[in-house]
């Protein structure tokens, strides 16, 4: 077997499809409720990342040239620049082979290479996902829950009945619109407003804040542009003062239009206690209503711990659609070997 490494910079079609070919074919054996990705996308997300910083991407072939795993390692350089997020995936048909563990190992490999001291992986909340983590010494660090919201049959008097609720809570806000790309001018205050996500939950994992900055939001709004991804924010702003208090933001995938993803939703601190996440939330469904009509399903995760944002959540209609486990282990500075001691996320 031979590990392979792809340049994102000079991607062929060829190793692009083989490795897309076994996250499919994983893909619709552990989680067939969920969308795949597609050749374009794919490629996009190879190269350009959530925000720039594209995980380093191989793939295992075997003796006749067919691929039989795919390993993904994300070396942070934005924030928590000691950890090493690892993603493996063996091909259903190559499994119970021993080749997950090849790929951990390379991927533990990579990692300590790296000066890294904390592994990050996440997995669905079951069978082979869990088992897999376990006996390569991860540890739970932090519950996360996916819900979904079915836009086809939403109660436009909810809605409002809601938004009205949350009026009198917020009188000295205004919610409006930010374009996207956003304003070259506000980008320093967005940045701002971005680290109020820091406040969400992350339970027992040993992760530090994130670290926004002008450059840091550019380069996610390209990125997302590039994996063919609209980008919706809306903000919340004081009337008094004129500064921003808060943001939701939705991406809608342009290959799959009837799709999509409910991201950040923040308030700044100072600014708690006005509804202003309701208010927002319910603004951005009233939005997606008018601009993209064929609009079927929205998404969102939330760590399971995070009962605010999920009373939100639900107060809207959301409903649980799946759980996933965050895993951690620490890197001791000796020598080290999959299925040893460790921690999760």
């Amino acid at each position: 077997m031979e590990l392979c490494w792809l340049d994102p910079e000079h991607l062929s079609d060829r190793d692009v499809g083989a490795a897309l070919a076994v996250l499919e074919g994983a893909r619709e054996v552990d989680s067939p409720q969920e969308l795949g990705r597609t050749l374009g996308t794919f490629a996009a997300e190879l190269r350009f990342g959530w925000d720039g910083e594209p995980f380093e991407t191989a793939i295992l072939q075997g003796p006749h040239g067919q691929t039989a795993g795919v390993l993904q390692v994300g070396l942070p350089r934005w924030d928590n620049t000691h950890t090493a997020f690892l993603e493996v995936t063996v091909d259903p048909v190559y499994r119970h082979e021993g080749l997950g563990t090849a790929l951990f190992a390379a991927g533990l490999e990579r990692a300590r290479n790296a000066g890294r001291t904390l592994l990050l992986a996440a997995s669905w909340d079951r069978h082979p996902g869990t088992d897999f983590a376990k006996a390569m010494g991860l540890h739970r660090g932090s519950d996360e829950v996916k819900r979904a919201l079915d836009l086809t049959g939403l109660d436009r008097h909810r809605l409002a009945a809601l938004a009205e609720r949350a009026a009198p809570f917020g009188e000295d806000y205004e919610i409006l619109p930010m374009p996207v790309p956003t304003p070259s001018g506000q980008l320093a205050e967005l940045a701002m407003l971005s680290e109020a996500i820091n406040d969400a939950p992350t339970d027992d994992l040993d992760v530090e804040d994130e670290v926004f900055s002008p450059e840091r939001i550019r380069s996610f709004e390209n990125a997302q542009s590039a994996r063919s991804r609209r980008l919706y924010r809306l903000v919340a702003r004081c009337r008094s003062t004129g500064a921003l208090a808060g943001h939701t933001l939705v991406a809608v995938d342009q290959q799959r239009p009837w799709r999509a993803h409910q991201l950040d939703t923040s308030v700044l601190r100072a600014h708690r206690g006005h509804r202003l996440g309701l208010a927002l939330k319910t603004a951005m469904l009233i939005t997606l209503k008018a601009a993209e009509p064929q609009l079927r399903c929205i998404d969102t995760w939330n760590a399971a711990s995070n009962a605010h944002m999920i009373g939100i959540n639900e107060a809207l209609g959301f409903e649980v659609v799946g759980s996933a486990i965050e895993w951690q282990r620490h890197l001791e500075p000796t020598s080290d070997k999959p299925g040893s001691a460790g921690n999760e996320t």
